[in-house]
């Protein structure tokens, strides 16, 4: 027993360790959003005078308006076009093309940033001068940019829910009389609805913290909040952009909390199903 508590010692002290590395800075941030001083390193008192502030630059508020539809319509359209490829990975079996068609749409997940940013910018440029579509880079380029890269991520998170599913459950719904399509809306869509909540939501938060790529795909008129949070920070840090970090990790952190409640609850109703069906 002595020796089960000694090792557990330096577990909890590295745990600790990590969490204090991970998450200090981001509690020092939070606080001097609150500092009423514009010097965003000297405390001067508490204030929420930056909270103010923040509501009236038009110039964030109308980026953070655009991160958001962009980051809602791909991470949408990735859910779809992810869940597909994953289905059709998964469930497909060996076909010709298969290992080709697994690497291009995983491919996004190791490729850097700046060649997809560029590879996305000449695409755009070619298209234009060839069929005249887009004719200017705005908010459908960044919305196709974001959905290339992040059905890759929800491919995976989808796939690996896939692999451990119990075809079991499909098979018996078929012998019942259910057709395919019936049983993937009604017991395959169920039961990997976890997994795609947890996709969509990291689809969400890339597209809503990408940089680099909407740099490259961006025009006149679509710039992102992101990109206006870099070219700020450029010229030093305000603390507006404290205000606005701090309401971004508290949405976040309420989604996150919100979500675990909910895939919680749902476990539990389903380990409660499974409990009465094996008592019957």
């Amino acid at each position: 027993m002595a020796t089960e508590q000694s090792a557990g010692w330096p577990t909890r002290l590295i745990l600790a360790a990590g969490f204090i590395f991970l998450y200090a800075p981001i509690l020092v941030l939070m606080i001097y959003s609150f500092n009423e001083s514009r010097l965003v390193t000297v405390w001067s008192g508490f204030s929420t005078r930056w909270y103010g502030e923040l509501l009236n630059n038009q110039q964030i508020l109308g980026a953070a308006w655009m991160s958001v539809r962009i980051a809602f319509v791909s991470a949408t359209s990735a859910l779809v076009f992810g869940t597909l490829a994953s289905v059709a990975i998964v469930r497909f079996g060996r076909f010709r093309g298969k290992t080709l068609f697994t690497g291009m749409i995983t491919a996004p997940l190791v490729m850097p940033e700046v060649i997809t940013g560029l590879s996305l910018l000449l695409l755009f440029v070619t298209l234009g001068q060839l069929v005249g579509w887009p004719q200017e880079r705005g908010m459908a380029t960044i919305w196709i940019a974001h959905t290339t890269f992040n059905m890759a991520y929800v491919s995976v998170v989808v796939s690996a829910r896939l692999r451990e599913f119990d075809t079991t459950l499909e098979e018996a719904a078929m012998d019942l009389g259910a057709g395919r399509l019936a049983v993937f809306f009604r017991i395959t869509l169920p039961i990997i609805a976890p997994a795609l909540f947890s996709g969509w939501l990291l689809a969400f938060t890339l597209s809503l913290d990408d940089l680099v790529i909407a740099s490259f795909v961006s025009g006149p008129g679509s710039t992102t909040l992101p990109m206006v949070v870099f070219s700020s920070v450029r010229r030093g840090v305000s603390p507006e952009i404290n205000a606005l970090a701090t309401i971004l990790v508290g949405l976040v952190a309420s989604v996150s909390l919100l979500s675990w409640w909910l895939m919680r609850r749902r476990e539990t109703q389903r380990q409660r199903d499974m409990q009465r069906a094996a008592l019957q």
